[in-house]
This record gives C-alpha cells, sequence and structure tokens, in this order.
C-alpha cells in the first residue's frame, strides 16, 4: 500500500469515499489538486492552459459518475510576482473552461505563494450515479479513444521538446455528450488519470472481479496517464446501442476485456508527471 492509500484509509469510516467524486443524496462533490512541479512545469504551459486544465481534470470526474457540473470553487496559491496580466490569463482559463460547460464559478479562496498551485471543488447534479462498484461478471470493459500518447509526449517535455498545443497533454478531450447519452447501458466508470492498469485495478477492488483480457495490452498504453479517456463497462447486450451512439459522437470505443471472478492488481507504475 503507498502512502496515498494508507492515508486516505484513515478516512475508510466514510461511507462516500471511494469513488472519482462523493455522492450525497442527488449531489456529487469531487475536488481535484494541481500544482506546480507536481503536476505541471510552468515553462510547459502558458497560465491559461494551466488554469483551463484544472478546471477540465476536474469536471471529467463528475461525467464519468453521470453527474452534470453545476458550480466550481477555487482555491489558488499565486505566486506574489504575478503582473496583473499574468492574473488575468490565469483568470481567462478558469472561465473557457466554465463556460464550455455552463459552470458557474460560486467562490473560493486564494494566498500569497512561491509557486503556483491549484484546488478545485466541482459541485455536480445526478439522478442515476455510476459508481466504480457496479461492475458485473460478464460485462465488457471498453475505453474512448487512443492511450499512449500522454506519456510519448511527457517524455518530450522532459527531453525538453515541443508538444502539439492539440496534445491531450495540454488539452485533454473529453467525451461528455457521449458518456451522457450511453449512461443508461453503462454499469461501472471511471477516467483515467492514473494509467489504464491502474484504473482496472481499482474497479476490480471495488466491484470485486477480474478481467480475462481480449488481447495483451502494451505497457506503454496501459500505464499513460493523464488521458481523461473514460474507462467503461456494460453488459454485452447494450453493444450495438452504446456503438451506435459512438459513431453519432464520432467516439472510438475499444473493447479489450471481460469481467470474471477474481481480482486483479497490476506489477506496473503509473505514469504521469
Amino acid at each position: 500500500m503507498n502512502k496515498e492509500e494508507y492515508f486516505i484509509k484513515q478516512f475508510s469510516n466514510s461511507k462516500f469515499i471511494g469513488d472519482d467524486g462523493a455522492v450525497v443524496g442527488s449531489h456529487v462533490y469531487s475536488m481535484d489538486a494541481f500544482f506546480e512541479n507536481i503536476h505541471f512545469k510552468r515553462e510547459w504551459f502558458s497560465l491559461k492552459q494551466i488554469a483551463y486544465k484544472a478546471m477540465i481534470v476536474n469536471i471529467s470526474d463528475a461525467i464519468v459518475m453521470n453527474a452534470i457540473p453545476k458550480y466550481a470553487l477555487l482555491s489558488v496559491a499565486i505566486p506574489s510576482t504575478y503582473s496583473t496580466k499574468e492574473l488575468n490569463q490565469l483568470s481567462k482559463g478558469f472561465k473557457k473552461a466554465a463556460k464550455e460547460f455552463n459552470i458557474e464559478i460560486i467562490g473560493g479562496d486564494t494566498i500569497s505563494n512561491n509557486k503556483l498551485d491549484i484546488s478545485i471543488t466541482i459541485i455536480s447534479k445526478t439522478k442515476n450515479p455510476i459508481l466504480r462498484s457496479s461492475a458485473k461478471k460478464d460485462d465488457l470493459f471498453c475505453y474512448t479513444g487512443t492511450l499512449g500518447t500522454c506519456k510519448k509526449d511527457l517524455a518530450k517535455l522532459f527531453a525538453g521538446k515541443k508538444i502539439s498545443k492539440k496534445s491531450k497533454f495540454i488539452k485533454p478531450k473529453l467525451n461528455a455528450d457521449f458518456f451522457y447519452e450511453s449512461s443508461k447501458y453503462i454499469s461501472s466508470a471511471l477516467d483515467i488519470s492514473d494509467g489504464l492498469f491502474f484504473e482496472l485495478q481499482r474497479v476490480s477492488k471495488a466491484s470485486n472481479i477480474g478481467f480475462e483480457f481480449f488481447k495483451q495490452i502494451h505497457e506503454d498504453i496501459g500505464t499513460s496517464g493523464e488521458e481523461y479517456e473514460i474507462l467503461f463497462s456494460f453488459n454485452k447486450k447494450h453493444l450495438s446501442k452504446i456503438e451506435k451512439i459512438a459513431k453519432k459522437h464520432k467516439v472510438k470505443l475499444n473493447i479489450f476485456a471481460k469481467a470474471i471472478k477474481g481480482k486483479y492488481e497490476t506489477k506496473s507504475k503509473n505514469h504521469h508527471f
């Protein structure tokens, strides 16, 4: 057990802990941190890109729980050296993401710091939350899009090279419309933030299942973090309906495994900055 898991376990008496967000009645509360030199290096992003990604990775958690984001609270630690122009760029990134997903920023906190650290709480509403713990034996497992590009782009950044502004490492693409329309056919879901293998381990633990893989998944695919593609399961009888919705929204589906009795643990290291 790593230190992060150990610390979280200290609060395991709460029935709300254990998913991408906490479901309390018809609301879902999710929070993520986005800290300089932990999640990003300042020279890799513009301030607008940093703020935008900080919001998007949080919104992703709400989407995969089948919740509609409504409000955001921002906690931002800002270097005292930042000019008003830089502060304006930072605020534009937050507002851009909020506008795209019709979210109202309702408050938060700001402090002075020697580096840029951001924590965001998203408050969402749902009528039918989808959890990690709801996968069933014989469900098919699928992920959207392609995996592996973020790991490659991160390696380029560490090597001092440039990457495309369209890279998912800079600007994650969320397939919200596809997921919301497919949600009635989906049994469990989460986003791929720490790599496919690590997310599968989370589902295995939550749903008490193992996996029968249809083909070998390369390490560079299974350990690429910060992809924010959707990992989900569904009963095979719903396959054609989900494929039809995916085609409508131009979303690529990768059906790679079936849920079986047992458990799954990865020996790979999750890979993100």
